[in-house]
C-alpha cells in the first residue's frame, strides 16, 4: 500500500482557524495594538516612511518588552545559579 506523501515544507499556508505565529508572538509582547495601527497605516499610505510615528511607537514598546525579557530570564538564571 502507498502511504500519502508528506507535506511540502514550502507550504505556508494555514486553515482559517490556525492563528498566525507572528501574531502570537507580537500579542505576547504587548505591541500587538501598536502593530496593528502600524499596518493599517502603511496599507492606507503604500509607504511605511509615511507612518514613522507609528513606527517609532512600535520600536518602543518592542525594545520595551525586549529589556523587560532580559532581566526576566537575567533573573531566572542568577535563581537558577543560587539554587545549584
Amino acid at each position: 500500500m502507498a502511504s500519502a506523501p508528506p507535506p511540502s515544507p514550502h507550504n505556508r499556508s494555514r486553515s482559517e482557524d490556525e492563528e498566525d505565529p507572528v501574531d502570537t508572538m507580537i500579542s505576547k509582547t504587548g505591541c500587538a495594538e501598536l502593530h496593528y495601527t502600524l499596518l493599517d497605516c502603511m496599507a492606507e499610505h503604500q509607504d511605511w516612511r509615511k507612518c514613522q510615528t507609528e513606527v517609532q511607537k512600535f520600536k518602543e514598546c518592542m525594545s520595551a518588552y525586549q529589556n523587560t525579557r532580559k532581566e526576566q530570564l537575567l533573573k531566572q538564571k542568577t535563581s537558577a545559579t543560587e539554587s545549584v
